[in-house]
């Protein structure tokens, strides 16, 4: 299978099946980049990439995006699959499965224009310098600016780790959402006090004279959302001291970052199926598709597909959307770009890979030699639904594709090869 990415801003580029998104322009080399995903069961981390990677325009200076580092332990919902990829940046053995990614984000990190680094987790309990309990304790990961040390040895213009981790933390204090999801700096002072962080990816970057720092959110926080919010709201904090001059298109609050998670976007499949996955069922059958090498294009910087059982599951991030089960064709390659259907009682043109809206009825006005099967429509001795006028109360609500039973598949083929599939909406 063939993976690809559709973003509507931004450059994505695949290094190893990594996902590099960069959103840049001429002015400077000064480059943020933002890693989430190296933890498997960290969604905060890695929807906030995404969010960052689809919502924000960057106006001056450049921000790279790597929303999905670890992909298979995102969809498996746990921490490393093949162990944990953050204690793989010193010594990895020649047969990890995890040593191409780890190598590659390494090339990544070092490249010259890199500037600054943030890897993003969801860490236990709320850091605090004193024990209070066993979620505030010094123990704790969540809440926290993480720093290796207080300082590069070479003077550069984000070598002061502390000093901007304060920075950081104070002004993201200034924004909470409850009193006790206080920021706070944890300096884990890697070199002489925490050898398993010496292991680590920002440990790696600073050792290699690149400021880096990871945001931790408290896998303790109610939801999804108040994780991606406090993310959010400290990677903003960082650009500012890079002085990154940036606009999203939604206000940085709950309601809004809980829409924009929902929204899970679109799958193309083979440039001739087009679904939209934030209202989907959770399984679909008959999907006409190759036998071998199809393309997956999301919309989403997280959407993934697994096969398994001869199915394919659908995830965005570690949320199995849907599940497709496949009827194999052959593809057509004499098939039009447009079809013409008469929607509503009016004549229109519409595009091969997309969903029309209908307010009552709707008939395919299908080229010669084309079959039309229109799937939860029947009708006795008829096996070309082309030229039929189609209601909603005619069509079989159980072969919806949507879960308000409202979304139909009109399919297109060329006598015994599929051509491409338009979705009908009802209103």
């Amino acid at each position: 299978m063939k993976f690809l990415f559709l973003l509507l801003l931004g450059i994505s580029t695949l290094f190893a099946n990594i996902n590099l998104i960069k959103k840049e322009n001429p002015d400077s080399n000064t480059t943020l980049l933002v890693i989430g995903g190296i933890h498997g069961n960290e969604p905060g981390g890695y929807f906030a990439a995404s969010i960052l990677a689809t919502h924000y325009t960057i106006h001056s200076k450049n921000l790279w995006i790597v929303p999905n580092l670890n992909k298979p332990s995102i969809m498996a919902n746990k921490r490393g699959i093949h162990g944990d990829m953050n204690r793989k940046f010193s010594v990895i053995k020649k047969n990890d499965k995890d040593k191409k990614i780890v190598e590659t984000i390494k090339k990544i990190i070092l490249e010259p224009q890199v500037s600054l680094v943030l890897n993003l987790h969801d860490g236990h309990g709320f850091y605090r310098k004193e024990n209070q309990g066993s979620i505030f304790n010094p123990n704790a990961w969540g809440q926290t600016c993480v720093i290796d040390q207080c300082k590069l040895p070479t003077k550069q213009p984000f070598g002061d780790l502390n000093i901007i981790a304060e920075t950081v933390k104070q002004n993201v204090n200034k924004k909470l959402l409850k009193k006790h999801h206080s920021f706070n700096v944890k300096n884990t002072k890697t070199k002489y006090e925490d050898e398993a962080m010496r292991l680590s990816l920002t440990y790696f970057a600073v050792t290699n004279n690149k400021p880096a720092f990871a945001i931790e959110t408290s896998k303790n926080l109610s939801s999804l959302t108040q994780k991606v919010f406090y993310q959010l709201l400290a990677i903003e904090e960082y650009m500012k001291v890079m002085d990154i001059n940036f606009t999203r298109d939604f206000n940085l609050n709950e309601k809004e970052i809980s829409k924009i998670i929902k929204n899970y976007g679109t799958l193309e499949i083979n440039h001739n199926i087009l679904l939209n996955l934030s209202n989907i069922k959770k399984s679909l059958s008959y999907i006409p598709i190759k036998s071998k090498d199809n393309d997956f294009t999301f919309s989403h910087p997280l959407g993934s597909v697994q096969k398994k059982g001869g199915k394919y599951i659908v995830y965005i991030g570690n949320k199995k959307i849907t599940t497709l089960k496949p009827q194999y064709f052959k593809l057509s390659k004499c098939c039009p770009e447009n079809y013409v259907v008469e929607i509503d009682k009016k004549i229109t043109f519409v595009p091969k890979v997309s969903y029309f809206n209908v307010n009552d009825d709707f008939k395919i006005v299908s080229e010669n030699g084309y079959r039309v099967n229109i799937i939860g429509f029947s009708k006795k001795g008829v096996k070309n639904e082309n030229g039929l006028t189609i209601r909603l109360k005619d069509m079989n609500k159980k072969y919806s594709i949507d879960k308000e039973a409202k979304s139909y598949r009109v399919e297109f083929y060329d006598k015994d090869k599929f051509c491409s599939m338009l979705v009908v909406h009802f209103k």
